[in-house]
């Protein structure tokens, strides 16, 4: 995997060098982005892809699976900068790299402005490149054509995920707390559980030629399990350690993210407790006592607890919808160690 991504990132190189050595900031920024990461969703493509049909040969499915991770790079840059983030995986986000190389080299203009440029346009190559990394794969037509339709439908729906998160931050006061449990979790759906898992899955037994029974027990276990992920993901974010998160504490509360954890808080905050989610969710100058204030109304209104119970209860609809999936041995035991990886209470 590493292989592939880092000789496909050389032919690109080369073709940037064509337009200029001064591009070598853009391939850098996307180079180190790559460098971290835990490989979830190449992993998912190659055991759906190995579930299907243990026999076939690993050429081809790697590079198809590597170009999931240049399709994440890009979502994550283009969320970072949606987001204002100062980090991502323990470095600065894209946009703050470009703004400190505008800012140290002294060049005219606004330096934020050049970072959030910079950083669109490197998270555009890197979508631009899954497409081409995918292309390139050294699959049957056929078996291609079968991936490109999952890989179609993935990039498209989760870009109108993202909208639906950018639309709930703006949106939730005017729409109030009646159904926000509901709106988070249809975000959750589409701005993550089906790209992170469901869609991996699905392309990698698309390509391998899986039945439809398979299949469908793909899409079951992914969304389930993709639900538990980014929910963890979320408690981490509040509750995580930075060391070990790579993003500072709270950095969703300063944001006014509004989640599935922030949801059942509204939902069930007395009028205090209401008034503290009021004055400090979304606040940009957040300090560590209001992380702490927001951290303590959403144990105190259950909602923590809530959320623990909704992963639970996914992880066990997903292990459930393994035990009876028809596939071979190997990749039963893989994806049920993914499943603990996705949804450990470390990052």
């Amino acid at each position: 995997m590493s292989e592939v991504l880092a000789d496909f990132l050389a032919d690109q190189s080369a073709v940037l060098q064509e337009v200029s050595e001064d591009c070598a900031p853009v391939l850098e920024a996307v180079s180190a982005l790559l460098r971290g990461g835990k490989r979830l969703r190449p992993a998912f493509c190659y055991w759906g892809w190995r579930g299907a049909d243990p026999d076939l040969p690993d050429e081809g499915v790697v590079a198809a699976a590597a170009a999931l991770e240049l399709f994440q790079a890009a979502a994550l840059i283009h969320d970072d900068v949606m987001d204002d983030s100062d980090t991502r995986r323990g470095q600065p986000a894209a946009h703050r790299r470009f703004e400190a190389l505008h800012r140290q080299a002294g060049w005219d203009g606004s330096s934020t402005r050049f970072g959030l440029a910079g950083a669109v346009l490197a998270g555009d190559l890197c979508l631009a490149w899954s497409d081409e990394l995918f292309s390139r794969a050294a699959l049957p037509a056929d078996a291609l054509a079968r991936g490109r339709r999952v890989f179609n439908v993935m990039r498209t729906q989760l870009m109108g995920g993202q909208y639906l998160d950018m639309l709930e931050q703006a949106s939730s006061t005017q729409r109030g707390a009646a159904g926000a449990v509901e709106r988070a979790r249809r975000v959750v759906t589409f701005k993550s559980a089906k790209y992170s898992i469901e869609h991996p899955l699905l392309l990698g037994g698309s390509i391998a030629g899986a039945p439809a029974g398979l299949l469908a027990d793909y899409s079951r276990f992914g969304l389930a399990l993709g639900e538990a992920f980014q929910l963890r993901d979320d408690v981490l974010g509040v509750f995580g350690d930075p060391a070990e998160t790579g993003k500072p504490a709270g950095d969703d509360l300063r944001e006014g993210k509004r989640t599935v954890l922030v949801g059942l808080a509204v939902q069930a905050a007395t009028p205090a407790q209401a008034g503290v989610l009021e004055r400090l969710l979304g606040a940009p100058d957040l300090d560590a006592d209001g992380v702490e204030a927001l951290r303590t109304v959403l144990v105190d209104t259950g909602a923590l607890d809530g959320v623990e119970a909704i992963i639970a209860q996914q992880v066990d609809v997903a292990c459930a919808t393994l035990e009876a999936a028809d596939l071979s041995a190997p990749a039963r035991a893989a994806l049920h160690e993914l499943v603990v990886a996705a949804t450990s209470r470390r990052s």
